[in-house]
């Protein structure tokens, strides 16, 4: 039995250091996300202060207005996205595609996100527990100050995966909003270009 423990004991302790190399690549990637999600944000502004009101008064005959003033060329992909479902007006399985495209792109932004959220936590708590064991060997032992450092290492890491995992979960809860007011308006774009109103 001391054996096995023994051999979990090291296992664990070999885990450390992939620990907190993937918590500081956790942590660099969400300042990334911070950077996207402002830049995004900005996006979302301008292109719902030039065309929010336009598409929420259009009917079939202005779709030929309201596609020649969409940028040939945009880094929005609602803005892409809506220009090719208005080329396709004739044909609403083309246009239904269009939207089913737009869902896997939405979900793809949202992955890293969502990836935060979870592995932060996951890595935070390890890293929490794995320089416990040799805390408590150095407690043990009288060796305080490797006692102060292995809960040091212990609090760093939690709090970088808490960190990560919050910039994950609020920036997943403000683009699925992003995202499903899209789907609404290409949707309705659908429905007007389909005849209705």
């Amino acid at each position: 039995m001391t054996y096995i423990s023994d051999v979990l004991f090291w296992i664990s302790t070999g885990l450390l250091v992939p620990v907190v190399v993937l918590l500081i690549l956790l942590f660099l990637r969400s300042l990334l996300l911070i950077g996207n999600f402002f830049g995004q944000y900005l996006q979302i502004r301008r292109i719902d202060k030039a065309f929010s009101d336009r598409i929420a008064s259009l009917e079939k005959e202005g779709a030929e207005e309201l596609r020649k003033s969409l940028p040939e060329k945009s880094k929005s992909p609602l803005m892409n996205t809506l220009a090719m479902m208005l080329d396709a007006t004739d044909s609403h399985a083309r246009r239904q595609l269009l939207i089913s495209e737009y869902e896997v792109t939405a979900d793809k932004d949202l992955s890293v996100s969502k990836t935060l959220a979870k592995m932060g936590p996951i890595l935070g708590l390890m890293g929490t527990l794995i320089p416990m064991g040799p805390a408590l060997v150095g407690l043990s032992t009288g060796d305080i100050a490797s006692m102060a450092y292995n809960m040091q290492v212990a609090f760093a890491t939690t709090v970088v995966g808490l960190f990560s995992a919050a910039i994950g979960f609020i920036t997943n809860q403000v683009k699925q909003r992003w995202y499903s007011q899209d789907l609404n308006r290409l949707e309705y774009v659908s429905e007007v270009l389909d005849g209705g109103k």
